[in-house]
């Protein structure tokens, strides 16, 4: 049973930082995508951060240069640190999985993460 726990996620000010873990379980994929996703309240669910077997990561332009996801193999864990926060990126952050390819887009990702909570106040 695959299985993903996000962890990490608080309340900060603008300009703040946070570092999300996703401890992820029970997927034997020869080749996986892991990937972040948030949703704000009001607002459809937005790929964040990806990053595939090989390494090679994707990003939104929106958190371009601020975010960096990252994984730990050994640890079969998946971050993302988060830097310069903005209120914008205020939202629930999720971790998936999907087989294969990345995409930035919520298509093929089976498995989901309950979420953690991230704040950022002006």
């Amino acid at each position: 049973q695959v299985r993903l726990v996000e962890s990490g996620g608080g309340s900060v000010q603008t300009g703040g930082s946070l570092r999300l873990a996703c401890a992820a379980s029970g997927y034997t994929y020869s080749s996986a995508c892991l990937g972040w996703f948030r949703q704000a309240p009001g607002k459809e669910r937005e790929g964040v951060a990806t990053i595939d077997h090989d390494s090679d990561t994707t990003y939104a332009d929106s958190v371009k240069g601020r975010f960096t996801v990252s994984k730990d193999n050994a640890k079969n864990t998946l971050y993302l640190q988060m830097n310069s926060l903005k209120p914008e990126d205020t939202a629930i952050y999720y971790c998936a999985v999907r087989r294969g390819r990345c995409y930035l887009n919520s298509y093929g990702y089976l498995y989901w993460g309950q979420g953690t909570q991230v704040t950022v106040s002006s």
